[in-house]
């Protein structure tokens, strides 16, 4: 069952998605068995920045903040459900879909354990990141093939769990600012006869959370994120593209509802997870059916709520890997109004967010794929 019998719009995995990028990269530095879905241009240098929050819709609703962005030659993708950082950052490192890389989401269930992991915080007692997320990265496959593969970003992220799942086979690279970032991304590119750099910048997407994608604030974050991308593309060296992706957009939900304040929310449920644009919940034995109808009951105006088993059957994680499945919760909500799914006792951090995502709506899907280069 669908919210009045609309359809959502499954990701474009395999024809234009974000999984799709990696895999065109090294396809374009030559790695053999690698498709070029996205017909890149064969150079023997690239690099991907990554500005995570940058959602198509929002940049192009701002051509006065972002006019370099705007003017490069691009188009949208789809990030992926859920569109969110972790899933995102998982297809990134290893151009496959989530239902294969298995970080489907913020919160997901250990199988077995009766457990959620946050795959941002990361509790390693919980999962080991190298098998949890068991697919090799395609900076593994890079380095293999003689390409020099390099990750930039903020030194605190180095050597973490996600990064560890993600970004595993790339030599590490901290930049404290975005001048550094500029810096050592040239400095990547220029190392070895073939380059792959990947590039990760975060204060859009911390912007939008703390202050909405309506806001000033973000549009005058939107302004660095433009002069960061025209600054990088002047240092580029000889031989070098830079594409610039995102891993979602975002939207400011006004309405709310608290599953910990609404007692037909909580029957039956054992975990919560997910996010508040993308929830998973797993019910408890037995209490699988009457949870479906509880939460499609009050919810099912508002938000595609289904069966995971149907929300695999259409696509939202693409092929599904041998277990994955059981990561995501029995039911699968996912707001397509001005709806937030918050949850205020167990996760008081929601209360200070304005800007949100997760969704399979446009404003949350869809990302830009903008390139230029320096033959």
């Amino acid at each position: 069952m669908t919210a009045r019998g609309v359809e959502p719009p499954a990701p474009r995995y395999g024809a234009g998605a974000l999984a799709d990028l990696p895999s065109s990269v090294l396809a374009s530095l030559g790695v053999p068995d690698a498709p070029n879905v996205l017909d890149l241009p064969a150079l023997p240098r690239a690099c991907v920045l990554l500005v995570d929050g940058l959602g198509w819709e929002q940049l192009k609703a701002h051509p006065d903040e972002a006019p370099y962005l705007n003017a490069m030659r691009g188009r949208p993708i789809t990030s992926g459900f859920p569109a969110t950082t972790v899933t995102s950052l998982g297809s990134l490192g290893t151009g496959a879909p989530p239902g294969a890389h298995g970080l489907l989401g913020l919160q997901v269930a250990v199988p077995g354990t009766g457990r959620l992991l946050n795959c941002l915080l990361w509790n390693e007692e919980d999962a080991d990141p190298e098998t949890f997320q068991p697919v090799p990265t395609v900076y593994e496959r890079a380095a293999a093939d003689g390409v020099e593969a390099s990750y930039v970003s903020l030194r605190q992220y180095r050597g973490t769990a996600l990064s560890r799942a993600t970004a595993r086979g790339a030599r590490y690279v901290s930049a404290e600012s975005l001048g550094q970032l500029v810096g050592r991304i040239e400095l990547a590119l220029r190392r070895g006869d073939r380059s792959y750099v990947t590039a990760y910048h975060a204060d859009l997407d911390a912007t939008g959370h703390r202050f909405g994608v309506d806001s000033h604030d973000w549009r005058h974050q939107l302004r660095f994120v433009d002069v960061l991308v025209q600054q990088i593309a002047a240092v580029l060296p000889p031989g070098s593209a830079l594409y610039v992706t995102a891993d979602h957009g975002m939207v400011d939900p006004t309405e709310r509802v608290d599953v910990d304040t609404v007692p037909e929310l909580r029957e039956g449920v054992a975990l919560l997870g997910g996010d508040a644009r993308a929830r998973y919940v797993y019910s408890e034995p037995g209490a699988h059916a009457d949870v479906l109808a509880a939460w499609t009951a009050l919810l099912g105006d508002r938000a595609w709520v289904v069966p995971r088993e149907q929300a695999a059957e259409h696509g939202w994680f693409g092929p599904v890997g041998d277990g994955m499945l059981e990561r995501v919760g029995d039911v699968v909500a996912v707001p397509h109004t001005d709806l937030a799914i918050v949850a205020s006792e167990r996760e008081p951090w929601l209360e200070q967010m304005v800007g949100m995502h997760g969704s399979l709506v446009p404003a949350e899907q869809l990302v830009p794929l903008l390139t230029t280069s320096r033959p």
